[in-house]
């Protein structure tokens, strides 16, 4: 039987302690691997999952504070990751700094656009720029970054979200032909409107939750996608399962993006 194993992988999530990035972190603490949970205002929350996924799932983990959006925060991050875990084998990219408002394009607000460059685009760039030499010597890595189904659609008021993730896009794309030749795959995972615990805890009903139309009368599945969900997909990414996969954009949307051929 083919499983997701990712014992003696070391793994790195930014914005492990968030909504999605917690999930992931236990995702990847179940298949095995080491984690560090990278975090910037959360550290009571991601030292809790660091001790959660040690006990639950008998790995080693961490919580590392990190700045994305500054390279000398994002080295030394790697720096701490090296020295307590080892050379990262796989990195997550998930962390993103939020909009406070959503406008439209005429009036939404220059640093929107600078802040979701800065969480989008250099945050990707950073975190190869630190970890993907020590992947090019063993010839071998995962890199997996966080977009967002918004990306294919362009509804209004988005344009500022949507430009930091097609950013995005375009440097993984290129990274994924770069340095496929040593054995790494660069991946991306879309996610819908996704249940967390902030909906869980909004709701109480998973059952409710899904009653939110007219979202889930587009969705041909017909419900939303949970943190689950993405999780799932991530570790797959993560796998050898995946080993000849990539430079693809993967929504996990019910198929509410259908990316064409």
């Amino acid at each position: 039987m083919k499983v997701i194993d990712l014992s003696k992988k070391v793994a790195v999530v930014t914005g492990g302690a968030g909504q999605l990035g917690r999930t992931m972190c236990r995702g990847l603490a179940e298949c095995g691997a080491d984690v560090a949970i990278g975090y910037y205002g959360q550290k009571n929350k991601a030292e809790s999952i660091k001790e959660e996924i040690e006990k639950n799932f008998g790995i080693k983990a961490m919580a590392s504070k990190v700045d994305v959006t500054e390279l000398k925060s994002v080295i030394s991050m790697k720096d701490a990751v090296t020295e307590q875990l080892g050379t990262a084998d796989i990195i997550v990219n998930n962390a993103v700094i939020g909009l406070s408002e959503w406008k439209n394009v005429l009036d939404e607000d220059l640093q929107s656009y600078e802040s979701q460059f800065r969480s989008s685009v250099l945050h990707n760039v950073f975190m190869a720029k630190a970890f993907v030499p020590d992947m090019i010597k063993k010839k071998y890595g995962r890199v997996i970054a966080i977009n967002t189904e918004c990306s294919m659609q362009a509804f209004s008021t988005q344009s500022a979200y949507i430009s930091g993730k097609r950013g995005m896009d375009g440097v993984l794309r290129v990274l994924a032909r770069e340095i496929g030749q040593y054995h790494i795959t660069v991946n991306q995972v879309a996610p819908g409107w996704t249940i967390s615990d902030n909906c869980r805890q909004a709701d109480g009903s998973e059952s409710n939750i899904n009653q939110d139309f007219p979202y889930i009368d587009r969705v041909p599945m017909q419900r939303r996608g949970t943190d689950e969900d993405i999780a799932n997909a991530v570790c797959f990414l993560a796998s050898d399962l995946a080993g000849f996969i990539t430079g693809v954009y993967l929504p996990v949307t019910g198929g509410n993006v259908m990316p064409c051929i």
